[in-house]
């Protein structure tokens, strides 16, 4: 649970990776081998300050802007990541099936059935629109996820303001690895619509059902100050 004092706004990504690490320590429940809270949202008020600057994180933009140009290719092969980072971290290549395709490159989920365009085109012609959304998890789709389930349900789009706001809502979020990278791949997203459809970037918020941080990820206890 959270408290009625938890904060639910930060300029920057790497601001709210540094309070929910360690909230997430301090707080959170033990669920299988995680810390975990539920129902987490929050804002980013600047998308662009999308860089994880923790140290302990070491938290690499090649690798993230390499994964954001391989969901711009829409290929769901993991070669592809491949030939633009120049090799494919173990945990996509344990996601792969047998082709080497992964249902987690969110590109590809886009592009599918042209939603990223239909997103833009609405946007354009009818700033007051409640349907510029893109799916991705599709619990229809279950039988197909038996090496990769997606991680985020949606992305939505709405225009305050003449500002671009987004909302990402996500079944499940790893602090440590899916936040960093996914929350850069999705900023890059929205600053990408807001672009093409010649609106001010507005905020980016970010909710998931469940976040939580791997057991192996937690601090050690003889050398850190918890204090957030």
């Amino acid at each position: 649970m959270l408290s009625p004092t938890t904060k639910t706004s930060f300029n920057s990504a790497s601001e709210a990776y540094d309070y929910w690490y360690w909230k997430l320590f301090r707080d959170g429940e033990n669920f299988g081998n995680t810390k975990a809270l539920f129902n987490v949202g929050f804002y980013i008020t600047n998308p662009k300050n999308n860089y994880i600057l923790n140290k302990d994180r070491k938290w690499s933009q090649e690798y993230a802007e390499a994964e954001w140009q391989w969901y711009l290719s829409g290929d769901p092969n993991i070669s592809k990541l491949g030939e633009i980072y120049g090799k494919v971290p173990v945990i996509w290549r344990t996601m792969a099936d047998k082709y080497g395709n992964v249902n987690s490159n969110y590109g590809y989920q886009w592009k599918r059935r042209g939603q990223l365009d239909k997103v833009i085109e609405m946007l354009r012609s009818n700033k007051g629109t409640r349907q510029a959304a893109i799916s991705i998890y599709d619990g229809k789709e279950q039988d197909s996820y038996d090496t990769d389930t997606p991680c985020t349900y949606a992305v939505q789009f709405t225009v305050v303001d003449d500002k671009l706001n987004m909302s990402v809502v996500m079944r499940s979020n790893d602090i440590w690895y899916g936040f960093c990278n996914d929350q850069y791949c999705f900023s890059s997203l929205q600053m990408l619509v807001a672009y093409e459809t010649g609106y001010d970037l507005g905020t980016y918020y970010h909710f998931a059902h469940n976040l939580h941080l791997y057991n192996d990820k937690l601090p050690e206890l003889q050398t850190r100050n918890y204090h957030l």
